[in-house]
């Protein structure tokens, strides 16, 4: 089995349009959810979301090519170029022939399209089915944002996708690491990319009352762990990670952010929509034991990148999990969410966390978790409230829970020569 490590990182969200940027203003603490402007929110119950500002489509495509995807696929490339530039992979845009076969991507989206198939459904119903637009339907598919990335950067290698609700792009990471471990790829590409802040998307999620509706203060609507948290915030975004064999990273002499050492997948079998404890603690469980066994049979896990979408379910769940994890195998690390700032980015969450879990132990600081006014009895860990914390980090842990009963951690470990 190969060892696979992190050799790009690409990132875009609401409070930054890179990586750099991006982390900085979650380490400071800052917050990029405000009230929706993609489309007229003023008649739904939740009016608020954490929308990617001043972004230009066409700069990343081109005017017509643009107009041929929706705007998660648009977020996506904008990552993965940075990730591919990042890790020194291209000229010109392009990974030469030589590599192309053996470089494959890992494309993950909680839902896709759906501005897009909420438009063309307006349309077919309003005007007749001859005025959809024909590139409805590649524009809106999961599995067309890893298209139109390997056709940008010539990546011939496995096109696969993850469409797991909000585990996709940590699943994304684990299929790319199984990829490269079991010798079919060389090197994997993750973009994790999601963008549903429209009608259909922000109604649904009301309609199942997961929203918060803290309209009138919507820096403070995210609170992760806190005792008056009433639901997540939407969020926009897109993460990208270059996976690579640690043997073909060294012999190109690659930066190294990480090494994947483990990951867990589970389903809960239990509600569509309620999460468990059991299925969550089973996941983090089989992401420890391999991590284990991949770090020589010992492992200390320094800080955690938890799932905390602000739901009062979801956070006391996830806690309890994380104690019971723990108990007897070390001291539980701290612990923060960083959806307060970003929001909930669904299927794009999971490779936007995971780089920030990364970036963590690259500068050895724990971003902290905003929005922590009240404590909650059922919510008692160090969630490294509204501050952040300088600290050694060596290995970490992100988690993702989606809907369907949907499970994905994956440990990290910061890569010393």
């Amino acid at each position: 089995m190969k060892r696979v490590v992190v050799t790009g990182l690409g990132m875009i969200n609401s409070l930054g349009s890179n990586v750099e940027e991006s982390f900085k203003a979650i380490v400071n603490g800052e917050c990029g959810i405000d009230t929706i402007t993609l489309f007229d929110a003023s008649e739904f119950g939740a009016k608020i979301a954490g929308e990617v500002k001043n972004f230009d489509p066409d700069a990343i495509l081109g005017k017509k090519e643009s107009k041929k995807a929706d705007r998660f696929i648009h977020l996506g490339i904008h990552a993965a170029q940075e990730a591919m530039s990042d890790a020194g992979l291209v000229t010109d845009n392009k990974v030469s022939d030589e590599i192309s076969e053996s470089f494959g991507i890992v494309a993950a989206s909680g839902i896709g399209g759906l501005s897009n198939i909420e438009k063309n459904s307006v349309i077919c119903d309003a005007r007749g089915p001859s005025k959809i637009s024909p590139f409805f339907i590649p524009s809106s598919l999961v599995n067309m944002l890893g298209g139109f990335i390997t056709i940008q950067h010539n990546l011939k290698g496995p096109n696969l996708s993850a469409v797991t609700a909000c585990a996709a792009g940590t699943h994304a990471i684990a299929d790319g690491y199984k990829t490269i471990a079991l010798g079919g790829a060389d090197k994997m590409l993750v973009v994790g990319a999601e963008s549903a802040i429209c009608g259909a998307g922000v109604g649904g999620f009301a309609a199942m009352k997961a929203l918060s509706t803290r309209n009138d203060d919507p820096k403070t609507a995210s609170r992760p762990f806190d005792k008056n948290r009433d639901g997540f915030v939407m969020g926009e975004g897109a993460g990208a990670l270059v996976l690579e064999s640690l043997e073909s990273a060294l012999a190109r002499g690659a930066k190294i952010y990480a090494e994947v050492l483990g990951f867990g997948e589970s389903g809960d079998a239990n509600h569509i929509t309620t999460p468990t404890m059991d299925g969550p603690l089973r996941a983090m469980k089989a992401a420890y034991k391999m991590a284990k066994e991949n770090n020589g049979g010992e492992i200390k896990i320094d800080y955690v990148n938890a799932h905390g979408t602000s739901t009062p379910v979801n956070d006391k769940n996830e806690t309890a999990a994380l104690k019971e994890l723990f108990n007897g195998l070390q001291e539980c690390p701290p612990v923060t969410s960083t959806k307060g700032q970003i929001g909930h980015c669904l299927g794009a969450a999971g490779a936007l966390e995971a780089i920030i879990a990364i970036k963590a132990m690259e500068q050895s600081i724990i971003p902290p978790t905003i929005n922590q006014i009240e404590s909650d009895e059922n919510c008692d860990l160090d969630y490294v409230p509204n501050v952040a914390r300088k600290a050694e980090l060596k290995i970490v842990m992100s988690n993702s829970f989606g809907f369907g009963g949907t499970n994905g951690v994956v440990i990290m470990k910061k890569f010393v020569k």
